[in-house]
């Protein structure tokens, strides 16, 4: 009996670290998910403070069918062009979510659905796209993204 008690608490020990460790990991990526959320919502709104907050100034961003890569500033002259245009957001979605953990950075594996309407028309697009999260000075920034269309 004590030896079953042993081989029990050797097997139950890391099924119980395993389940603790996904639980906080969960309870994070609530807070990860909410900031990506955030950053998509703050580009179609060109809510400059929310992006200042969210992108840092070294982002790095590749978007479908462009061939030149962006920085900040160019994030934030895209949000403000789409602002301007009288484009609003009309539907987010995240279809397929998948994240991974490397220390303090996250990475966000997702297809992405959304809808805007500019001048009365709408326009749905979709693809993947794959986003840098760095845990720095107490919160979650987007360091940077690539998108790709879908076929």
């Amino acid at each position: 009996m004590h030896i079953t008690r042993k081989f029990a608490v050797l097997i139950l020990s890391p099924v119980m670290l395993f389940a603790l460790g996904w639980a906080a990991q969960s309870k994070g990526d609530g807070e990860l998910l909410k900031t990506r959320e955030a950053v998509w919502r703050a580009w179609f709104a060109d809510d400059t403070k929310t992006l200042e907050e969210l992108v840092p100034p070294d982002a790095v961003v590749i978007s479908a069918g462009e061939e030149k890569w962006k920085g900040q500033p160019e994030v934030f002259q895209g949000a403000a062009q789409f602002q301007s245009s009288g484009g609003k957001l009309v539907r987010l979605e995240f279809p397929r979510t998948q994240i991974q953990h490397l220390g303090n950075v996250a990475i966000i594996w997702s297809k992405y659905l959304v809808e805007t309407e500019e001048a009365g028309k709408r326009t749905v697009t979709s693809g993947r796209v794959s986003e840098i999260f760095i845990w720095k000075q107490g919160r979650w920034m987007n360091s940077g993204w690539h998108t790709d269309a879908e076929k």
